[in-house]
């Protein structure tokens, strides 16, 4: 799933933003539900065998690296700058909502209806996706007429010139990735050493890892409903780097204290880590120009992928010649490291970095034209 995705996304995001990314987005699904389906249908006729599991897994990866960037492009060229904010903190709830169903939900239909049944319902998903994605229509074009020219030119603007893009900085930029990035890696490495602290050492059950798992997902709701709240007075960039090192403190004290402090601290990490995530993604998104929002979303994902690998591996043999305390301390040293460096010597010295300045086009100021003087609507809109 990694290795396909690490190494094609950078390129397939460059492919985001040359062609429609619509067009793009119900292309993965229904390639998407294509390589689900194909799983249940290889085994009905072939027989079961870990051959057709593979080569679904590794082409759903491949979709998964153009579907990366060609999403995050069409937000970016759908969704207004004034209402980005918000519909980040949207899509990450219902995403961490699906995958929270997808391991509770999942399981018990497993149990139930056996694992054919699922794949195709897995299909039907991806179908489900391409239906209100069609539903979005054709972007609208801007009007081919514009309005006329006034006769007198108006008076020289007196307002300052706005702020340069906030995307045209690649140093910014380049730590943002690294951002959002290190997020992706501390919820894979997370999640595989949590099992391995329920069931290999405190020696519960399932119940038990349903409840740390519910708690996470919990967690990161209410996260989005506390970002809504905090976004209006404190800056994301400060909200994604206290969030994560906060975050890191508390996942060294969650193997601790026992099962209930496991599902009280993961509560509590979610929540913390939770309005990071949003606020990193909202960075990264408010950063970049439309034009290359996908290459650089497609930079971030095969980032966070690759790097995943790699802390994987490192924290998987601390864990094994030690125990899941120093893996999670690992990580979250890993995970607080990345923050400061991403963050830099701005967020020291409380300096914005350009991505926050207002993503809302800037209209300069002009005096008030005296009766009779012609005037023009001058129109901004980014589509």
């Amino acid at each position: 799933m990694a290795v396909p995705q690490a190494a094609l996304s950078p390129f397939l995001g460059r492919v985001a933003d040359r062609f429609d990314r619509r067009r793009l987005w119900l292309g993965c699904d229904l390639a998407s539900a294509a390589a689900a389906l194909a799983v249940p249908v290889w085994s009905a006729v072939v027989g079961p065998g870990s051959a057709a599991v593979y080569a679904g897994n590794f082409a759903l990866a491949v979709v998964s690296a153009l579907f990366g960037p060609a999403s995050a492009g069409l937000v970016k060229e759908r969704v207004r700058p004034a209402e980005l904010r918000r519909f980040t903190a949207d899509y990450e709830v219902a995403t961490q909502a699906g995958m929270l169903l997808s391991a509770s939900v999942g399981g018990f239909a497993l149990q139930l209806f056996g694992a054919t049944p699922l794949f195709v319902f897995n299909a039907a998903t991806f179908l489900v996706s391409a239906v209100c994605v069609a539903a979005l229509g054709d972007r609208s074009t801007a009007p081919s007429s514009a309005p006329s020219a006034p006769s007198t030119p108006p008076p020289a603007p007196t307002a300052p010139p706005a702020a340069p893009a906030s995307g045209s900085s690649r140093g910014p930029v380049a730590r943002l990735i690294v951002l959002y990035a290190q997020g992706s890696v501390v919820v894979t490495v997370f999640n595989a050493l949590l099992p391995v602290l329920v069931i290999g050492e405190l020696h519960r059950g399932a119940a038990v890892f349903g409840a740390a798992d519910a708690a996470g997902g919990a967690g990161f709701l209410l996260a989005a409903v506390a970002y809504r709240a905090l976004g209006r007075r404190i800056r994301d960039l400060r909200i994604a780097v206290v969030g994560f090192l906060a975050a890191s403190l508390v996942m060294v004290l969650q193997p601790l204290f026992g099962v209930t402090g496991l599902v009280v601290f993961v509560a509590l990490g979610a929540f913390l880590f939770g309005q990071a995530r949003i606020a990193s993604r909202t960075l990264l998104m408010t950063s970049v120009e439309e034009h290359r929002i996908g290459r650089v979303f497609g930079v971030a994902q095969a980032s966070g992928l690759a790097a995943t690998v790699v802390v994987m591996l490192a924290v998987s043999a601390i864990t094994d010649h030690s125990d899941s305390r120093y893996g999670f301390a690992v990580l979250a040293s890993i995970s607080a490291v990345a923050a400061v460096a991403a963050a830099g010597r701005r967020a020291l010295r409380r300096e914005p970095l350009p991505a926050e300045l207002p993503a809302e086009p800037v209209h300069p100021v002009q005096p008030v034209q005296p009766a009779g003087c012609g005037a023009s609507a001058v129109g901004t809109g980014s589509g």
